[in-house]
């Protein structure tokens, strides 16, 4: 029996790249919501933007997209992107500009490991906003097994937090 393969624990994704149907319309929630910045731009039709420096952590194109429509519901494809904030300040921030910008929520999760804010970007891309618990504080069940869990996020909480 062949060993399955096993990645080395500082695998990491290092970036999504997203077809959109109107790149100025994406840009004003990747950019002008929630706040990352351009890094290079390909003419009008892609955009590559980061946080912090990094040559890019999100791409967004209209290369095969532009003017196109979200795929339907019951089809496969992306589920969400989720973007990983240092600590809750700065997920508290981020949540602070969505509501300001009258973004709508689809939902917002303490799983126990991580809190999480769920949101769909313009072109209908499930969005995850989240930050994680130092791994010290979360729940194990009596073996000792990662038990994980879905429960209310107190929005509140996290607004009174931000950065």
């Amino acid at each position: 029996m062949t060993p399955k393969p096993v990645l080395p624990a500082e695998t990491r994704i290092g970036h999504v790249h997203l077809k959109v149907a109107d790149l100025d319309r994406a840009l004003a929630f990747y950019q002008g919501i929630l706040g990352f910045e351009i890094t290079q731009r390909y003419g009008t039709q892609a955009v590559f933007l980061s946080a912090g420096g990094y040559h890019h952590h999100i791409g967004l194109n209209t290369w095969e997209s532009k003017g196109g429509h979200p795929p339907a519901p019951g089809t496969t494809g992306l589920y969400h992107t989720a973007i990983l904030f240092p600590d809750r300040a700065s997920l508290g921030a981020a949540l602070k500009r969505i509501v300001a910008a009258d973004w709508p929520l689809e939902g917002a999760s303490d799983h126990g490991v991580s809190e999480a804010i769920y949101l769909r970007d313009p072109d209908g891309n499930g969005v995850e906003l989240y930050r994680d618990r130092p791994e010290a504080e979360w729940p194990r069940d009596a073996a000792g097994t990662l038990s994980m869990t879905t429960m209310r996020l107190d929005l509140h909480a996290l607004l009174a937090e931000a950065a």
